[in-house]
C-alpha cells in the first residue's frame, strides 16, 4: 500500500472478482452475489457484474452514503479492476477526482 502526499492510501488490495451474473439482476439474483462482486464488499453496495454496472457505479460514486474513506478507497480499487476486467477506461487515479473531470472518454469527442 502506498500513501500519496495528500495522505490517502493508494494502490490498495482489490477484494472484486468476476463473477458469472451479468446484466440487470433481479432481487433475489443479487442477494446471490458474494461480497467480492461489489465495490462496496462490507456494505453490498454498488454490484460489479459488467461493463454497464461499473460506469454507473463511477457515475453514482458520490452518492453512496454511510461509508468511510477506507471503504470508499477500497471501493474504487474493486472498481479500477473491474474496469480493467469489462474493458472500461477509468481515467482517475483516485475516487477523489470523480467528478472534477470525466470518469471514462467520450467517444464523441
Amino acid at each position: 500500500m502506498a500513501v500519496a502526499p495528500d495522505g490517502h492510501v493508494t494502490d490498495m488490495k482489490t477484494t472484486w472478482a468476476p463473477h458469472e451474473e451479468h446484466g440487470d439482476l433481479s432481487t433475489a439474483e443479487r442477494k446471490e452475489l458474494p461480497d467480492s462482486a461489489y465495490a462496496f464488499p462490507g456494505k453490498r453496495k454498488e454490484p460489479l457484474t459488467d461493463a454497464s454496472h461499473v460506469r454507473n457505479a463511477l457515475a453514482r460514486f458520490d452518492q453512496v452514503q454511510d461509508v468511510t474513506d477506507a471503504e470508499r478507497d477500497q471501493a474504487f480499487a474493486n472498481i479500477r479492476a473491474a474496469a480493467e476486467h469489462y474493458g472500461v477506461d477509468v481515467a482517475e487515479d483516485d475516487w477523489r477526482q470523480l467528478g472534477t473531470r470525466s470518469h471514462t472518454r467520450n467517444p464523441a469527442h
